[in-house]
């Protein structure tokens, strides 16, 4: 089960600095929590990820914050982020698939190439004609999508981890550490975007 571990201890360059800057760090949640806790002794360490066992766990993309607007769909609302990013997948057997857009049970999520064939890409909007690469559709469905989120559905909890990390670090535990939007070799991290949003430079 995992636990938020608060650490009492401060360092001397966060106890005499009385404007404090966010200090937030992305980790893997692969890594252990003892390796953790002995390189951030004085971190509050958060997993915002879907395995996570208290409210942190909104901060995943799998959770159902619903009634998310989907990008370029007038009207059309869904429960998560990544539902609205695999939905919007189209495959060499498959074109989109509105029902994940009302999964509410973080399970499934996934629409893979192995059951599908190649992924051609995302169609901008449930009825456009244009697909969306990789790269772009992260820029136009994924980063908008995500910080629509932080904006309307988890304002206390992002106000939390603001006020935590000018106090102490904060140590965001997340499966995928890649921060570079324009990285396609691997997933972007949402606690990157956690990160950018509370350090005022969200990518757009």
């Amino acid at each position: 089960m995992m636990k938020i571990h608060v650490y009492s201890e401060k360092s001397d360059n966060f106890a005499s600095d009385s404007i404090m800057k966010p200090m937030i760090i992305i980790e893997s949640k692969r890594k252990s929590l003892e390796s953790l806790r002995e390189k951030y002794p004085d971190a509050m360490i958060i997993d915002v990820t879907s395995k996570a066992q208290d409210e942190f766990v909104k901060f995943s993309p799998f959770y159902p914050n619903r009634d998310i607007p989907v990008p370029f769909s007038e009207g059309v609302l869904a429960a998560s982020v990544e539902g609205i990013w695999q939905g919007l997948k189209v495959f060499e057997d498959a074109d989109v698939d509105r029902s994940f857009f009302s999964k509410r049970d973080m399970k499934n999520l996934k629409r893979t190439t192995r059951k599908y064939g190649p992924c051609l890409g995302h169609r901008k909007g449930i009825h456009g004609e244009e697909l969306l690469g990789y790269i772009e559709a992260r820029k136009l469905i994924y980063l908008p999508c995500y910080k629509w989120v932080l904006e309307n559905r988890l304002q206390k909890l992002v106000a939390a981890v603001r006020i935590i990390s000018k106090n102490k670090p904060v140590v965001l535990l997340d499966y995928n550490t890649n921060a570079d939007v324009n990285n396609p070799k691997s997933a972007l991290s949402h606690a990157s975007l956690i990160k950018a949003y509370i350090e005022g430079n969200y990518p757009e």
